[in-house]
This record gives C-alpha cells, structure tokens and sequence, in this order.
C-alpha cells in the first residue's frame, strides 16, 4: 500500500517525534520513518493511529489514484523579500476537528479578533489550566453565560482573565469545571 504520511506529516509541520508521541499509544520516531519509508508493512491499525495523531482522515493517507484529495498546492511563500516560488512541491492539508474542540464565531470585531472569524479551541480539564497561561481562553459560567480573555494568572481556586481590546477589566472567575483554549483562527479575508 503507498501512504501519504511524510507528506501529510510535513504538511503539518510535525517531525517524526511529534508524530510518535502524539499516538496513542506512543511509539517510536524510528517506527513512523520506518512506516513512512514502507520498510514496514501500514496495517489499518498503524494507519487509524497515525492519521489521528496528524489530525486527518485515514483516508488522506492513502495514495489511491481516485477520489478527492483534501489537501492545497502551495504555490508561494510569503517572507521577509514577499512572496517567492517555493523550493521544493508541497501541500496542505486543512484542518480537521478532532475529539474536544469548540468553536467560537466573532459577530463584532474586538480586540484582535474580527467580525466573521472563528476561532477554534480544544478544551481543557482543571489539571490543563496553567498551560494555558498567556492564552485566549473560554470560561463557562452560569446559566450558559462565558468570559472570553487572555488567561493571566491561576491560583488554586480562581482564573484571572483580560478581555480582548484596550481598556476591559480584569475578571475573576472561581473554579470553572472546564476551559477552552484557543488554537487556531480561522479568517476569510
């Protein structure tokens, strides 16, 4: 079977390490590079546990001939000297939802967030907080109300969050069963 994992690997920026310990359950790099390179045979094991470590389908690892490819030419790179050929074939692959993460859609820009952006979070229990400090998080509160903000300090029991854009308070927030952090912005231009 021809895969398309070092494809779709590089596509997402990840090295053979992030692959391996994003598996479940971990493996080796020398594993992925050897069932990138076919010295050892994909079984649809391997493959269901590789593509959900890259974040895609199954399907997109596999070199079928048929079918549609999720995936996007990269036909510049945008630098310091603006746009040039890229050096070498590559692609994209876009990003697809994985177990865990919300959405948040912006009606009114604020901040650095625009009207018509969502922004895509994957939620956190109580143990994950302080990874999330210097980060845009959702706080659930009450009655289906959130806080939105950058998280700037944790205590034991509380959350200090800044709202997004000059001027807004401080706001507290006392043992949140859950957060949200954000991850990635998705915006039409």
């Amino acid at each position: 079977m021809i895969t398309r994992i070092r494809e779709v690997r590089r596509a997402r920026g990840m090295t053979l390490d992030d692959v391996a310990k994003a598996c479940n359950p971990p493996t080796t790099p020398q594993t992925i590079g050897r069932l990138e390179t076919g010295m050892r045979t994909v079984s649809i094991i391997w493959l269901n546990r590789i593509a959900e470590a890259l974040g895609v389908d199954a399907a997109d690892l596999v070199d079928g001939g048929g079918g549609e490819k999720v995936e996007l030419p990269v036909v510049a790179v945008l630098g310091v000297l603006g746009a040039t050929a890229p050096k070498r074939t590559s692609v994209v692959v876009p990003p697809r939802p994985k177990g865990g993460q919300v959405a948040i859609t912006v009606s009114a820009s604020k901040g650095d967030y625009r009207a018509g952006d969502e922004i895509w979070c994957e939620t956190v229990e109580a143990d994950g907080f302080a990874g999330a400090l210097n980060r845009d998080v959702l706080v659930p509160r009450p009655a289906g109300r959130f806080l939105f903000g950058r998280l700037i300090d944790r205590d034991a029991e509380r959350l200090q969050l800044l709202p997004p854009g000059a001027g807004g308070r401080q706001q507290i927030v006392a043992n949140p069963p859950w957060i949200a952090v954000a991850t990635k912005l998705v915006r039409s231009l």
